[in-house]
């Protein structure tokens, strides 16, 4: 009993904390607003420190892989893993809705919360901005994090094309990736409170409206989610590295999951997942690698929802759901949209957009799509961020076959 309660203090005090926190939240609602602030500056802390972390972790990995060849056959690999797995994930959906079909009636009172949907911004100009910045200071911002990590990648790039001249800058990135490692370890000594904090919020607003018009959307999508979340997951693992690779994920993939259901933010679970990989044996060149673009380009959760959301205006409004071009054609959109979901609470909306406008969708129904997306959002986090770190199992297995076959 000893040695369990040593080996997992952590888990049990961050489970102690998220369990005072929902009673909190559901019996003491008045005192929430007094401890979020709690749960704010932990996240903040997260949020601060992602940054450096990112840029140590990506930058020393990629410079310090062994060979351009290397590099490529895991940029390919995890490209590969990225669109399959979140296919599969649609596919599976759409059977879901098939086989179980949720009744949808237009809600009357949610129209009055419409969020105005004009944006007249090309989309070459939104790729722009999604993938880059003008100015170094704005790279900073975790708004613009998949320019932030794209930046890291050619960093790292360089530092290898260097040689021995750059020896000393890696040497620098590898001591910062370090002292990183150890400044994140100290941030999550704060996770019981901050974790606790911001459950007892999430309870406090998401749990009087999970009962209502929303009732059967939801429920069909936490029921086919949580079941997706333990038995696709598992089987991914499974074909990682078998029954061992099941069990060292799910161990170490605690953390995750509850940083990703109290935070609501998959970049805050990032150096946790980071973590993570660490304690399943993940190597560093593709954990640091695939983790990261993970994190904002890999979305399980938002690859389910979107589904459901193009489902449920498809009820609203009387149009087929089920007809050939409308299942190919909404696969493509969720392959889209899983990768332009940004990694922060609710950042779908781009998505959502997209969505609107391939279909026509009116604007009786956008209200629907909408709250459906922040109603789903704490479940769809978890997917999101903890199907990182199986993606990087994934691609490390194929990474490590590959390199035997070719040898």
């Amino acid at each position: 009993m000893k040695t369990i309660i040593e080996s997992y203090s952590s888990i049990i005090l961050l489970l102690g904390g998220i369990i005072l926190g929902s009673l909190i939240g559901l019996f003491a609602p008045n005192a929430v607003p007094l401890i979020k602030p709690l749960g704010d500056i932990f996240l903040n802390l997260l949020f601060v420190a992602v940054i450096p972390l990112l840029f140590f972790s990506i930058s020393s990995s990629i410079a310090n892989i062994e060979s351009n060849n290397k590099l490529g056959n895991i940029l390919r690999i995890m490209s590969a893993v990225f669109i399959v797995t979140l296919a599969i994930a649609a596919i599976l959906t759409i059977a879901g809705l098939y086989l179980f079909p949720v009744t949808a009636i237009k809600d009357p009172t949610a129209i009055s919360t419409a969020i105005s949907t004009t944006n007249n911004e090309p989309w070459g100009d939104r790729i722009v901005r999604f993938v880059s910045v003008g100015e170094f200071a704005n790279l900073l911002s975790r708004q613009n994090i998949l320019a932030f990590v794209i930046f890291s990648f050619l960093i790292g790039i360089s530092v290898r094309k260097s040689g021995e001249k750059g020896q000393a800058f890696l040497n620098f990135l590898n001591a910062g990736n370090e002292v990183m490692q150890n400044l994140l370890a100290l941030i999550m000594k704060l996770g019981p409170i901050g974790l606790g904090a911001y459950f007892a919020y999430q309870v406090y607003d998401l749990g009087p409206q999970l009962f209502g018009f929303y009732a059967k959307p939801l429920a069909f999508y936490y029921i086919f989610g949580t079941i997706f979340f333990f038995i696709i997951f598992s089987l991914y693992a499974f074909l990682a590295n078998g029954n061992k690779g099941i069990k060292k994920y799910w161990t170490a993939n605690i953390t995750p999951s509850l940083t990703a259901l109290s935070t609501c933010s998959s970049l805050a679970t990032l150096p946790v997942n980071i973590l993570a990989a660490k304690k399943i044996g993940i190597s560093d060149s593709v954990a640091n690698v695939v983790i990261p673009l993970g994190n904002t380009l890999y979305k399980n959760g938002s690859s389910i929802s979107s589904i459901l959301k193009i489902y449920v205006a498809f009820a609203i409004l009387g149009w087929n759901f089920f007809e050939p071009m409308t299942l190919i054609s909404a696969v493509g959109i969720t392959l889209l949209v899983s990768m332009v979901a940004g990694g922060i609470p609710n950042g779908g909306f781009i998505g959502e957009m997209l969505m609107i406008s391939v279909y026509g969708i009116p604007n009786e129904a956008v209200p629907a799509i909408m709250i459906i997306g922040a109603l789903v959002d704490p479940l769809a986090t978890v997917l999101n961020a903890t199907g990182d770190t199986v993606a990087a199992m994934l691609v490390d297995r194929f990474t490590k076959s590959k390199l035997e076959f070719e040898g």
